[in-house]
């Protein structure tokens, strides 16, 4: 799980730094400000919850394998939900996308959860 998790991140990472590029480059003579801000917004969470990742790979290896995998599944699903709904959101103009989205910031906020559960599990610094 932690190879899993710490691949998870990097690659978020880098589609992170990617979206972002593209929205500071090719979308910014194509969407009119407010769904540019709707299409950072989304990059920029994303690339919050690649670093929460890539904890979760650390926790994972530290001892708390069970909350990091959860944590891990919950920001992935965030991932996928917030940012994602923002970018078709972005691209298309469909506001109904927009429903999405708090799903990602529950499945976030509770990734950030189970990552403090993992680390209050952890034993005494060695």
């Amino acid at each position: 799980m932690r190879r899993f998790l710490a691949a998870s991140g990097a690659i978020s990472g880098g589609v992170g730094v990617a979206a972002g590029a593209f929205g500071a480059h090719a979308l910014r003579a194509r969407l009119e400000p407010g769904l540019l801000a709707v299409f950072e917004t989304g990059a920029r969470y994303q690339m919050y919850h690649a670093l929460a990742l890539l904890a979760a790979a650390w926790l994972a290896g530290a001892g708390a394998p069970a909350q990091a995998a959860w944590a891990g599944r919950l920001f992935i699903a965030g991932t996928v939900l917030f940012s994602g709904s923002l970018y078709v959101l972005a691209l298309t103009g469909i506001s109904a996308f927009g429903v999405i989205t708090p799903l990602g910031g529950v499945a976030f906020i509770a990734g950030w959860a189970a990552l403090a559960l993992g680390a209050m599990r952890l034993g005494p610094a060695r």
